[in-house]
């Protein structure tokens, strides 16, 4: 199959393109968190907390990149707009590569914080996770719209809505990891560190 035929096949059908990339990252995350996928090289605590601060700024780097392609849509500039957004979203692949493997072939660590700033750090890490899950189809509809559509055709789609949504979404979730990464690694520290799939708190 041609590039361009691919390209027709999934302008034509962006739903079904979201759906069977949604899943494919959905197995991808979950058999890693299972241990079914053995595929990681066993990580040292150095390495684990080396990878933790690449994806901080990793994270960082796409909640700027998400922010300013909101800026420029709002001021017109398309272009600006389509170059953010498409950094945004080569930096969280990068992301998920670092993720997957720190978790894969890592461990896990717990916050030392005790009392207010203990829970505000668990529910600030649920929100994060529940909206990283909820985020996968949204962004990856936006995205593939954008690719697939001219920009005139866009504006009979649903781009600009899911797109409202799927950088509002996105960018809470991260900037919520960015904070609990921050009160982890750098505010309270971790009171213990273990391997993966002894404990069933993520990291960060």
């Amino acid at each position: 199959m041609s590039t361009t035929t691919a390209k027709r096949r999934v302008k034509e059908n962006p739903r079904a393109a979201t759906v069977v990339l949604s899943i494919l990252g959905y197995v991808l995350v979950l058999g890693t968190f299972a241990g079914l996928l053995p595929i990681y090289p066993e990580l040292e605590r150095p390495t684990v907390d080396l990878l933790s601060h690449a994806i901080a700024v990793v994270n960082t780097v796409a909640l700027a990149s998400l922010l300013m392609g909101w800026r420029w849509i709002r001021a017109g500039e398309i272009r600006k707009h389509r170059a953010a957004m498409l950094t945004a979203f080569s930096l969280i692949l990068v992301f998920l590569a670092f993720y997957l493997t720190k978790v894969g072939g890592g461990g896990e660590k717990h916050i030392a914080a005790t009392g207010l700033p203990y829970y505000a750090y668990l529910v600030m890490l649920a929100i994060h996770i529940l909206l990283s899950v909820v985020a996968v189809p949204v962004v990856i509809y936006a995205v593939v719209l954008g690719l697939t559509h001219s920009p005139a055709e866009l504006r009979e789609t649903a781009h600009a809505k899911v797109g409202r949504w799927a950088a509002g979404a996105w960018s809470l979730s991260l900037a919520l990891g960015i904070v609990t990464y921050v009160m982890l690694n750098h505010v309270y520290g971790a009171e213990k560190y273990v391997p993966m799939f002894v404990s069933s708190v993520p990291l960060v």
